[in-house]
Parts: structure tokens; sequence; C-alpha cells
């Protein structure tokens, strides 16, 4: 009977755990990804707010999905326009390095190399559609033999990773630490 109740309660927290993801959807900006909630009152002012976010992306993609990391830019830029900030009001920045930096390779450069797609690929495409600039460090590169002809469109190559953060410190951008 211990064993029957222990489980039953274990059960019960696990749903608990789960039972508000009915909560988030997709959108409203980048529409296949960056899941996010409604929070009523949790942006003072929204339409007055601007955003000048960049966001550091060294941790690689894991189990061949998409990198978690990239997809908190899609959910900052979706709950912001979510919560009424203006879609121009909202810049961002990737700055990756280390072991993302793979994942900056075009279809044909990752399929070459690892034998598979890229699973980071479609939402680094959508976010550099809607403006997102996706910047890759040169020494990340240099280290990783990626050639700047074998990136996928939109990205660029700084000298550092470190050079990027201080020039977009330099213009306004803050850093998010998440």
């Amino acid at each position: 009977m211990r064993n029957y109740s222990l489980s039953l309660i274990l059960f019960s927290l696990s749903v608990s755990a789960f039972a508000g993801i009915e909560k988030f959807s997709l959108g409203p900006v980048v529409t296949n990804f960056g899941e996010n909630a409604v929070v009523e009152g949790g942006l003072d002012n929204p339409s007055e707010q601007k955003f000048s976010v960049a966001f550091d992306i060294a941790k690689g993609a894991e189990n061949n999905a998409v990198n978690r990391s990239i997809a908190s830019v899609a959910r900052f830029i979706n709950m912001h326009a979510r919560a009424g900030v203006p879609v121009e009001n909202i810049k961002t920045v990737l700055i990756v390095h280390g072991p993302a930096a793979t994942e900056m390779l075009s279809a044909e450069a990752y399929k070459k190399r690892f034998n598979k797609a890229n699973p980071s690929l479609a939402l680094l495409e959508t976010l550099i559609d809607h403006g997102a600039q996706v910047i890759l460090c040169g020494q990340s590169a240099a280290f990783s033999d990626i050639a700047a002809q074998d990136l996928i469109p939109g990205v660029q190559m700084s000298l550092s990773a470190m050079t990027a953060h201080a020039l977009y410190q330099q213009r306004g951008y803050t850093l998010n630490p998440f």
C-alpha cells in the first residue's frame, strides 16, 4: 500500500508540474518557434518599450534537436510582441561561439560535415528573416575549420565573440543572461 501511495503522489506531482503547458502557444512573430504564455500586466507600458538585446550562444544543440539557446531568441521576440511591444522596437543579436559554431553552417556544409540535416537551420533562417543579426566568433570558426562561404546566408563573422559583445554593448545592447 505504501508503494502505491508514493507512486500516486509522484504521479500527481508530475502532472501538476505540467498542468499549465496549454497556456503556451507559438507566435505572433516567429510562428514556428518560441512558445510563450500571456502574462497580463507583466510589462509596464509595452507600446513604449524598446529592446536591443544580445544573446550569447555557446552551447550546442543536444540530441539532434533545435538549439534551445537559439529558440530562446524566438521566445523573447514572441513574448514581447504578444505583450504589446512594437516589433520594430525589438532588436536582437545572437553572438555565437564555442560548440554552437557548427550550427551556423549552411545546409550543404552541415550535411557534408555531419551527414545529417542541421536541426537549427530553419529557426536561424526564420530569425534572420525577422531581422535578428547572427554573428559568429571568428576564433571559434577558425578552431572549427569553418569558412565564411560555408555559413548560412545572413550569418556574419566577427573577429571574436568578445569583440562582438564589446561592440554591441557600445551600441546600447544589453546581454540577456539566459
